[in-house]
């Protein structure tokens, strides 16, 4: 009877730490003057500065890519993963105006490949870096038998802090406020059951094959990367007239932004002032799906959106265009 051994059982300890070196050099790049120790411990330190805070609130947010992963396995491309990743969790705490101080990931997979491993953390951290947010730990999960071949589930939690007499929640939105949205990437991380199910093999879109309204071959056009909407947000942070903002993600531009809105407020969605990019219209038409469906499913082109006093709309995209060419006012509230 041959000897069992943990590589006999299916986890390769030798890869661990051959991955566990890799990630430690990539995070370390992301480190910021908070951070007080070096990934590898058994938690992540990460000291407050709380200069020019009078009530700091910790802000906390976590998340994943859902079914875009598969386009990365069908790609063998992992390099952005988690860039989308980071990008999504920065945007969901900064609607709330929080600053994001620190990112811890989770990787499971069934067979741990170093390469790709470190691919996917060159992501987090690249994401990290431009967010100025330090990836201070982490998890790497060996799981033989329990993820098909070749496959990995990723998931992440970020960190921010607010100062709780600057937290935007929406209480300060009313009726005749504007939306002001501005584009997205692409699918951004949400809506790829429905459109892997469209743009698929069977219906003669495999990721490899070029499409000339896309300018791109299908896989790379699904896996653009999530935006980050920072740059614009801290435009925006300090200006009386901001009363809310959402981020765009799964339910639409309806099911996100009515979250911030207060019992009695609704929406009135102005759907033909900004173009909806070639990616929606392909997948509406190949995969013949109403409008009320994409509209609830996907972001439509919209990534982010601000909620403005009427009365001060064209200072705010005056100020957003100092970064944004394009911002399109997307509605009112109602």
């Amino acid at each position: 009877m041959s000897e069992n051994t943990y590589k006999a059982a299916g986890v390769d300890l030798v890869a661990g730490e051959e991955a566990t070196r890799r990630i430690a050099k990539l995070a370390k790049s992301t480190f910021t003057p908070n951070v007080v120790r070096e990934v590898g411990l058994f938690g992540g330190f990460f000291q407050l500065d709380l200069a020019g805070y009078e009530n700091p609130v910790m802000v906390s947010s976590v998340d994943g890519v859902g079914t875009k992963l598969k386009i990365a396995f069908q790609m063998d491309k992992h390099d952005t993963i988690g860039e989308c990743l980071v990008n999504h969790c920065v945007n969901d705490i900064m609607t709330s105006g929080a600053k994001p101080l620190y990112f811890l990931d989770y990787v499971g997979t069934g067979k741990l490949k170093p390469d790709v491993v470190a691919d996917i953390v060159s992501g987090l951290a690249r994401g990290c870096q431009n967010a100025g947010s330090a990836l201070i730990g982490g998890e790497t999960a060996e799981m033989p038998g329990f993820y098909s071949d070749g496959e990995y589930d990723i998931a992440g939690t970020i960190v921010g802090i607010v100062d709780k007499s600057k937290i935007i929640d929406g209480s300060q939105i009313k009726k005749g406020d504007v939306l002001l949205g501005v584009p997205s990437t692409g699918l951004h991380t949400n809506g790829f059951s429905l459109a892997r199910k469209i743009l698929s093999a069977e219906n003669g879109y495999p990721v490899n094959k070029f499409v000339d309204e896309l300018g791109t071959t299908v896989g790379e056009a699904l896996l653009a990367v999530h935006r980050s909407y920072q740059n614009l947000i801290e435009l925006l942070l300090d200006q009386p007239y901001l009363a809310g903002m959402s981020h765009i993600t799964g339910g639409g531009i309806i099911g996100n932004t009515k979250r911030v809105l207060r019992e009695g407020l609704s929406l009135d969605i102005f759907w033909e002032n900004w173009e909806v990019p070639p990616l929606f219209k392909l997948m509406q038409q190949v995969g013949n799906v109403s409008d009320d469906e994409m509209r609830q499913v996907f972001n439509m082109g919209i990534g982010y959106i601000f909620i403005v006093d009427r009365e001060l709309v064209e200072n705010a995209i005056s100020i957003l265009n100092q970064k944004e060419d394009c911002v399109y006012i997307v509605g009112e509230v109602a």
